[in-house]
């Protein structure tokens, strides 16, 4: 398949660009600077030199693609606008194009919030905390847009040797500094490495009539005090970790 990533220099996208090349997918990759076009050549796409913040410069690529993977985030104020603004100028461009395209976007389980001593699930109802609401509304549309087939991904907290969602820990215990657990020992996340994640994705690719929610994760319920612990041990750090 024809596959353009928005968002594939990051966490996520490098790993699911890797994946695919490797299945033989041909990749177009969204690169706004010669840094990240370098780093697309080298992991084998093609890059597709823009900004998502300006997609009148790069959208009419999508009309010679057969699916879109969405895992691009400006981690601003306004990231919302900013996806809403690109997607937008995607369904314009791919106006009355015959067939559709296969449209993978990635939410999170932070979009379930707390959940206790449930297990989110695709059924479960979806309690975002307030910044992160109009990633429901903005999966929602897509859902129900003529122009897709569309899955929503839904990722575990992702991590790879290098850190990810662990970077924050890691980086305290190679300074032999405490860790910091954010409100209570006993919370507990779902975790995926990014390889297993990008599989995922991948398999949802190649399954355009699987369309709606979809939970990736590989380890379900590990307390964090068990990560902080782990990683201490891991880089000998005397301080283990505290909770604030």
């Amino acid at each position: 398949m024809r596959v353009v990533i928005l968002g594939g220099t990051g966490l996520i996208g490098a790993a699911v660009i890797r994946e695919l090349i490797k299945h033989r997918h041909k990749v177009l990759a969204l690169s706004r600077s010669t840094r990240s076009m370098a780093m697309l050549k080298a992991l084998g796409a093609s890059p597709l030199r823009g900004d998502l913040r300006a997609p009148d410069a790069w959208v009419q690529s999508v009309r010679r693609v057969d699916a879109i993977i969405q895992v691009a985030a400006t981690f601003t104020e306004d990231m919302g606008q900013v996806e809403s603004k690109a997607l937008e100028a995607i369904i314009q461009a791919l106006g009355r194009k015959n067939g559709k395209i296969r449209l993978i976007y990635t939410g999170g389980v932070w979009l379930y919030g707390a959940t206790g001593n449930s297990i989110a699930n695709e059924t479960t109802q979806f309690q975002p905390i307030p910044s992160f609401f109009w990633m429901v509304e903005t999966s929602e549309k897509l859902l129900h847009t003529q122009a897709f087939s569309t899955a929503v991904m839904h990722p575990a907290m992702v991590y790879h040797q290098k850190g990810g969602a662990f970077s924050r820990f890691i980086d305290c215990a190679k300074q032999h500094k405490q860790i910091e657990i954010w409100g209570d020992r006993a919370t507990r996340w779902p975790l995926i490495h990014r390889d297993d994640l990008a599989v995922a994705y991948r398999l949802l690719l190649e399954r355009p009539k699987l369309t709606g929610h979809f939970n990736a994760s590989a380890q379900i319920g590990v307390r964090v005090e068990t990560i902080a612990k782990t990683i201490a041990q891991k880089y000998r750090s005397p301080n283990g970790f505290k909770v604030v």
